[in-house]
């Protein structure tokens, strides 16, 4: 889960890509970056942390230029290296940058071909760095001086024809535009939008519609799968489908935690959708438990809080915040180590007691994934006088890796997998779980939108979408995305020579 933005503006860029890229901040909080195009230069700027420690106010005054993207990162495998923050740039063909949100399930023989058979360079482990590389080498097979708009989308459909995987990517051909474009199935999504000024017309694409609306563009519509927009430095938007078969099948895990809840995805309304789940939720306690003894319903926020409130009207019982969140904490889901997200829970949330004290308390939650910061929540419950925790998950329980752009670690390592519902309460401490049926969850987002037919719910069922995903890849996966993995990735990073454009071009 990464964040990205591009602009094609008639002024200065880098502050609405500073702005745009806070906005997405809640996407990844590893590293960010931004990189201009002014006169014939690229001016970029990117390194390890949040975005206003990235950015101060010597890099803004050097970002020039009235075209640019960005990228907000969190790592998808392996560890938190300022080697990997984007976005990438290749100097041939052209002068391309290019920043992505997604995982490319190919990535490791796309790496040998491209050594072997484009005699590309890659510097670093990130499929991001691979992407951007295809789509170069596709536009060099065109040999030509000056690109044509169609040149940009037939290296794009060529790129779709080797790249597998879920990807939502921008890119800036230096002098030329900016181009957008999402894989086959529209699992990771991107939307753009526009506006018109006193001095012309101006574009944005990002992850999420509440980029676009909070810098005061107007939404146009999401990007389809395997289509691509680009928007020449002038100001002209062109669009073409650049996939053979194209699928609707988003991530559906964006509606459950991912997004923002102002954001609407693929024509549907995030807040609405975790709406939905705490009614469909609430619906399936009064099924099971017609008799529950719940005193109060209490989110955990930020993620539980939209789905708990329909849930409390629904039974009847009292909605009340029972704890409060240092805004100044990352998310946790996010962080990379154990060690590391379970010491953040108890600094992040402090419980109020009087909320608690001789209660049977439902605590909800948007999911579970390791289980670490459950338990450690349910703890804290009792640590305030909970008479009996009980913990309703707004997902299904989360079984298998995601291979799409979501650091889902190992299987071995999430809790649900191989344990039933009665032997994970146990683990985390509840008196009684609850978890969403899929079939709810998945017509809670289907509903706002019933053109899409199928969503990806890989890390609930096992069913990848591309068709490509065996359990080789799997076992590979697990190797570079458990936890030990990473311990040992940081300390190799330490003594790190980064030789990956990390440092500021022209700066």
């Amino acid at each position: 889960m990464c964040g990205i933005i591009g602009i094609v503006s008639n002024g200065p860029v880098n502050q609405m890509i500073y702005d745009g890229l806070t906005l997405l901040q809640h996407r990844g909080q590893d590293a960010a970056g931004m990189v201009t195009y002014d006169e014939g230069r690229l001016y970029l700027r990117k390194s390890n942390g949040l975005v206003r420690d990235v950015f101060h106010t010597r890099h803004m005054l050097n970002l020039k230029g009235s075209m640019g993207i960005g990228h907000v990162r969190y790592p998808t495998a392996g560890c938190a290296s300022s080697a990997e923050a984007q976005p990438f740039y290749v100097n041939s063909p052209y002068g391309i940058t290019l920043a992505h949100n997604g995982n490319l399930t190919n990535g490791e023989s796309l790496k040998e071909q491209l050594f072997r058979d484009d005699l590309r360079h890659l510097n670093t482990d990130s499929d991001s760095e691979v992407l951007l590389n295809v789509l170069a080498h596709e536009l060099q097979k065109q040999g030509k001086l000056r690109l044509a708009v169609d040149d940009v989308f037939d290296a794009v459909s060529e790129l779709h024809k080797r790249c597998n995987g879920g990807y939502a990517a921008v890119a800036m051909i230096t002098g030329f535009g900016i181009l957008a474009f999402r894989d086959p199935h529209g699992i990771r999504p991107v939307i753009f939008g526009d506006r018109i000024t006193d001095r012309g017309r101006e574009y944005i694409v990002a992850s999420e519609s509440v980029a676009i609306d909070s810098l005061d563009f107007t939404v146009q519509r999401d990007i389809k799968p395997g289509e691509a927009i680009f928007i020449t430095r002038d100001g002209q938007l062109f669009s073409r489908q650049c996939a053979d078969n194209p699928r609707y099948a988003p991530c559906i895990f964006e509606h459950v935690y991912l997004a923002r809840p102002d954001s609407i995805i693929d024509g549907i309304s995030v807040y609405k959708a975790r709406l939905r789940m705490g009614e469909a939720l609430a619906d399936k306690i009064l099924r099971e438990r017609p008799d529950h003894d719940i005193d109060v319903v209490i989110p955990i926020p930020d993620t539980g809080r939209t789905a708990a409130l329909p849930l409390a009207y629904k039974l009847g019982v009292k909605y009340r915040e029972g704890f409060i969140k240092n805004r100044y904490i990352p998310r946790t889901f996010i962080m990379p180590g154990q060690a590391v997200r379970k010491k953040s829970v108890r600094q992040k949330l402090n419980a109020i007691e009087l909320e608690f004290k001789d209660k049977n308390v439902l605590l909800v939650d948007d999911s579970i994934v390791r289980g670490t910061t459950s338990g450690e929540i349910i703890e804290m419950a009792r640590d305030a006088g909970a008479r009996k925790v009980y913990f309703a998950s707004a997902a299904p329980p989360v079984k298998y890796p995601n291979v799409y752009g979501i650091d889902m670690p190992a299987a071995e390592e999430l809790i649900a997998h191989n344990k039933t519902e009665n032997e994970i309460a146990a683990h985390i401490g509840a008196d009684w779980l609850i978890y969403q049926d899929l079939d709810e969850l998945i017509e809670a987002a289907r509903f706002g939108n019933p053109a899409i037919e199928d969503f990806d719910t890989s890390c609930f069922d096992s069913r990848y979408v591309t068709g490509d995903v065996n359990q080789e890849y799997l076992d590979h996966l697990a190797e570079m995305r458990n936890d030990g993995a990473r311990n040992k990735q940081q300390v190799s990073d330490e003594n790190l020579i980064d030789l990956s454009n990390s440092a500021d071009i022209n700066q």
